[in-house]
């Protein structure tokens, strides 16, 4: 059996699109999605903002540990913002529901696949047309 897409653990076949451990025949795909998932902005603003308060209230007071809390607490904040990735996932919706088959920070790869489940569902359809 020939495989039409087989890239990074993700293959495509005339039968079934196989990806992390999960299998979905495509027989049961109606559709395919790519949606991306932004960066969360709620939690690294919140450390940042109590780790300023800290600061603050340290440097108030006159309290070295609780400068040096708030400052390490905004870094936090930072880091954690900077260390987030844009993702994009693969949705499959079936008869069951909408399910998340892969996700990736390459959006062209998603695509791929997505289009690769197009292709495979087209060629499985069309001898029985």
């Amino acid at each position: 059996m020939e495989s039409p897409f087989n890239d990074r653990g993700v293959s495509v076949t005339r039968n079934a699109l196989s990806s992390a451990g999960q299998v979905f025949p495509l027989r049961d795909i109606v559709d395919v999605r790519v949606v991306t998932v932004q960066k969360n902005k709620v939690v690294p603003l919140v450390i940042s903002v109590a780790g300023l308060i800290g600061a603050i209230v340290g440097g108030v007071l006159h309290s070295a540990s609780g400068l040096v809390c708030g400052v390490m607490l905004i870094v936090v904040g930072w880091l954690t913002w900077v260390t987030q990735d844009i993702t994009h996932r693969l949705m499959v919706k079936t008869a069951d529901g909408e399910r998340e088959a892969l996700m990736s920070t390459d959006r062209e790869f998603v695509e791929r696949v997505g289009e690769a489940v197009h292709r495979a569902k087209a060629a499985a359809a069309a001898p029985k047309a």
